[in-house]
């Protein structure tokens, strides 16, 4: 855990050190050691803002300090922090400080110091998981390009739920011939922040060997490991509790990290409101 959080903390150092050029997520994460994927995921989790944020607040921060402290030109300091224009350089630094750049001399501004990760202990709540390793395979059934949501029902999502007939239900059950059996969810294609309210693709159908019939569309998964958790209470809660910590506690102290696959996720039917309502996480996984 203490050389995650250091190789962490040194990805952390370099965003530090080009907050003043483009920052290429590749080259963050290898510091890293791991994915561009896990490393903002697991950012977000751990920051609790995502990664594009951090670095506007932190470069709107240093901004702040040009304009007040060294008495730089506004669209100097826009053009040294990556805007193009003085008007969206405002922008940006109106939505973190509250107040133009003009204004900046005698204004009250804000400050966000850089983050530095260390360990803290909390709870040792245990979490349920187990390794399982599958061939590739592929889901059948329907997508649609949907907004991330990381509490409560996703409106969207459930609406893909409501849509599915009887028929197609019963066909994509009997198209269900490899773990996780059932009708289960797939997540792929996140935006690179993996941000509130960004898109992803999601997927409701079944794990199957099987050629996909016309009527569906197909998601082609690589062979790959799989850690698989297992949550068992209040729905989406839990589940959704379960998923922030295994990005924010699991993947930092288990030596293993993201492929950068589909997440997917089997729950129990039908009553979803049932107190004690399973899910299983499936994350596919490779050692770090």
């Amino acid at each position: 855990m203490t050389n995650s959080l250091h190789a962490f903390n040194q990805a952390l150092a370099y965003i530090e050190e080009h907050l003043e050029e483009e920052i290429d997520l590749r080259a963050v994460a290898s510091r890293a050691a791991c994915t561009p994927y896990h490393f903002s995921r697991t950012f977000s989790y751990l920051a609790g803002i995502t990664l594009t944020e951090y670095i506007r607040r932190r470069r709107m921060t240093l901004a702040a300090v040009a304009l007040r402290e060294d008495g730089a030109r506004v669209l100097d300091v826009a053009v040294r922090y990556g805007y193009a224009s003085a008007d969206a350089f405002a922008r940006a630094f109106s939505a973190v400080h509250g107040v133009a750049p003009s204004q900046s001399g005698e204004a009250p501004l804000k400050a966000f110091p850089r983050l530095h990760f260390q360990l803290a202990i909390h709870g040792g709540e245990e979490m349920n998981y187990r390794m399982e390793s599958k061939p590739a395979f592929r889901i059948i059934g329907f997508h649609r390009r949907v907004r991330l949501i990381y509490e409560g029902i996703n409106p969207e999502i459930a609406a893909m739920w409501q849509a599915l007939t009887p028929p197609q239900i019963t066909t994509l059950k009997s198209l269900s011939n490899t773990e996780p059996r059932g009708l289960i969810q797939a997540t792929t294609h996140f935006a690179e922040d993996r941000g509130e309210g960004s898109s992803i693709e999601h997927y409701i159908g079944a794990a199957s060997t099987s050629a996909c019939p016309s009527e569906f569309v197909a998601l082609e998964v690589a062979a790959s490991d799989w850690a698989v958790f297992a949550t068992q209470g209040p729905f989406p809660q839990t589940m959704q509790d379960v998923w922030g910590r295994i990005f924010s506690e699991w993947f930092p102290s288990s030596g293993y990290q993201h492929t950068g696959g589909p997440e997917l996720v089997w729950s129990e039917h039908p009553d979803i409101h049932a107190p004690d309502y399973r899910n299983e996480i499936w994350i596919p996984v490779k050692a770090a």
